[in-house]
């Protein structure tokens, strides 16, 4: 069992959850689980208990019958090992899982029509890969629109070792009952063939040697490193906060707090990614039901994969181990999953005074970062926090690009990027959708919209220099999806108004908008109907536990979120201010393809900032210690002057005995 209510399910945990659903329910081989994850304690409850507490730890369950495709949610009592609840859920699909992607491709792999299908094309398959995907209502034939159904993009290898993703087949799919395995139809509408493209990236494949002019660059702390890992709980310096991870967000940062003086200040209750929707801009054959939901219709926990010492981490590195379900309801442990360190991050703080000499901070920031793997792509997330009080949350996005054959040999394409012979990248974007739950010191708060305005030239303002800032408070739901104006430059704040700063303002966050865009899809879209939540930049809702997901809680072969997502949640239209709010912030990128991301891509970082507004007094990185320089101090004391500050830049053989220590 946890030792708080936040802690993640523990591999009994999810045994347990498993062996009182086939007690109680009979779920035997003949079901399939999608998820099982802990079921959070209402966030009153947990604000409420106190170390040592008795709890009870709860776990739910989604799963279906394979044969009936019926949906049920099991809510299991892990601390009496009961089933407390029991539901139905008519007309919804859940995630799809890794062992039917797997099971898809032995399937498929072994399929006669498919196999001579692929033969009568050229293409040897046992090449081949497999790709399954989801499909959203409106793009389900809808003679199957009742069944778990899967359409399946097909790649060809050149060789065994090759480039899965080289050589896509064009003009045919192939859609399949996910639950029987069934092959119900493969749809093919042309054969453009397999270009002579160069595609491949592995040295040993392509026939490259790597550059060896590069020297070895260490990371060591040879001290250890300076932060705390007590069960979930995390601190270093002035920070505090826990770390979950789940099957859909995978990682989760609950109740951040950053000590000021003497006093723990509440910064956010809750923080992870909610969900990423990625359509590709392209109404072809090849590309029309690409419109992926990867956290939603996945889960962004079930794609993480075990990271490398010196690879994907580099430093005095912590690691936890991700534990999540299989299809049978058994605990799978993947390691490695999640990297805790520190790293430099260049300056913090500087001034070169020609008297006083120089005073100079490095920048230190601790790193919470998976790897998560979703077919062709690779999604970094990366959570980081910083002395001066500054949350970070960046996304870099790898992996192989979507390409796609062309008739003809032709150097433009109208919706994406001619990459290679005879072959275009369709242009897409990567929505990301975080679930921002702060609670600047305390649950009251209210959300300001901050716009930079010039005041026009006045008397008082001769020279047009005035800038002015305004604020428009959010009232309610109604008015709660908000966008980006770039001329404005506007941010959103989240206050409390009964909490002041030392100089009359009230305490508060900024969200610093960056790597946002607007959906740019026609507002009659059907693609847009299934996921409005990308049609804002910002979402404000009032709290609610259940609140979780802003395409629903099923958005597998969804058609709209009107039952249960976003624009359901803003009908009844709550009041905003002096309350529990939770700000949803779509930001992402927006990919129109290039020759240089051919034929892998090199990262392309996005991220936003949550900065401190009068939440503090004043800088709170002021204790930031001086570093050692080689052979002296990053710090020169009174009359140093210019030579003493040269000298504290590192060089060797440099004493500075100006102070420091």
């Amino acid at each position: 069992m946890g030792s708080h209510p936040l802690d993640s399910l523990s591999a009994a945990e999810i045994s347990a959850t498993s062996a009182v659903l086939a007690r109680e329910k009979g779920i035997d081989g003949g079901w399939r689980y999608a998820s099982i994850i802990l079921q959070e304690p209402p966030k009153e409850a947990v604000l409420k208990w106190k170390d040592g507490d008795p709890f009870v730890r709860r776990s739910l369950a989604v799963l279906w019958n394979k044969e009936s495709n019926e949906v049920y949610e099991g809510v299991v009592n892990l601390t009496g090992e009961t089933l407390e609840t029991w539901t139905h859920k008519p007309g919804v699909t859940p995630n799809f899982t890794v062992d039917e992607y797997h099971d898809c491709d032995e399937t498929l792999r072994k399929h006669e029509g498919v196999r001579a299908a692929l033969e009568k094309r050229g293409i040897d398959p046992d090449l081949v890969l497999f790709d399954l995907w989801t499909y959203g209502y409106t793009v389900m034939p809808p003679e199957w629109r009742d069944r778990r159904l899967g359409w399946v993009d097909i790649w060809a290898r050149a060789t065994p070792q090759g480039n899965p993703y080289a050589h896509p087949v064009s003009g045919m799919k192939i859609i399949i009952d996910v639950n029987s395995m069934e092959v119900l139809k493969i749809d093919e509408a042309h054969d453009r063939g397999l270009p002579e493209v160069d595609a491949e990236y592995v040295p040993e494949v392509k026939g490259f040697t790597e550059r060896t002019d590069l020297k070895p660059l260490d990371i060591i702390q040879p001290k250890g490193v300076s932060f705390e890992l007590d069960g979930s709980l995390i601190r270093w310096q002035d920070w505090e906060f826990r770390l979950g991870f789940n099957y859909r967000e995978g990682p989760v940062i609950y109740q951040v707090r950053f000590r000021d003086g003497e006093e723990q200040r509440d910064i956010a209750y809750r923080m992870s990614l909610a969900e990423m929707i990625v359509p590709y801009r392209d109404a072809s054959f090849d590309h029309y039901r690409r419109t992926a939901f990867d956290i939603g219709e996945w889960g962004l926990g079930y794609m993480c994969t075990s990271l490398e010492l010196g690879c994907d981490c580099l430093g005095e590195i912590t690691y936890l181990d991700g534990i999540l379900p299989d299809t049978k309801g058994e605990p799978q442990v993947t390691k490695n999953v999640i990297c805790l360190h520190e790293e430099d991050d260049a300056v913090l703080w500087k001034h070169v005074d020609p008297d006083a000499g120089t005073e100079v901070r490095r920048m230190r920031r601790f790193v919470v970062s998976v790897h998560a793997t979703v077919a062709n792509y690779e999604y970094l997330v990366y959570w980081r926090f910083y002395p001066d009080g500054n949350i970070e949350c960046e996304i870099r996005a790898t992996g192989i690009m979507v390409t796609t054959p062309m008739e003809d040999e032709v150097a433009t394409f109208p919706t994406g990027t001619v990459v290679d012979r005879r072959t275009y990248a369709p242009y897409h974007q990567h929505f990301l959708v975080a679930r921002l739950d702060l609670d600047v010191d305390g649950e009251g708060n209210t959300v300001v919209e901050s716009d930079s305005l010039p005041a026009p030239i006045s008397d008082t303002n001769p020279y047009g220099l005035d800038l002015l800032t305004h604020g428009t408070v959010i009232e309610s739901e109604a008015e709660s999806g908000r966008r980006f104006d770039w001329e404005r430059q506007r941010a959103w704040k989240v206050q409390n108004p009964t909490r002041l700063n030392a100089w009359g303002a009230p305490t508060a966050y900024k969200l610093v908008p960056t790597g946002c865009f607007p959906a740019m899809f026609d507002e009659e879209s059907p693609i847009l109907r299934r996921n409005p939540v990308i049609g804002n930049q910002l979402w404000v809702t009032q709290h609610h536990d259940e609140e979780r997901w802003p395409a629903g809680d099923y958005p597998t072969q969804s058609k709209d979120d009107l039952s249960n997502g976003m624009t359901a949640w803003l009908a009844d239209d709550e009041p905003l201010v002096d309350t529990d709010v939770v700000l949803w912030y779509v930001f992402g990128i927006h990919h129109i393809t290039r020759t240089e991301d051919w034929p892998i891509m090199p990262v392309d970082k996005v991220s936003f900032m949550l900065k401190p507004f009068g939440f503090f007094d004043r800088n709170p990185s002021m204790d930031a210690p001086r570093s050692p320089a080689k052979g002296g101090s990053c710090h020169a004391g009174s009359g140093s002057g210019s030579d003493a500050s040269a000298c504290c830049q590192g060089e060797d053989g440099c004493t500075c005995e100006h102070g420091g220590d």
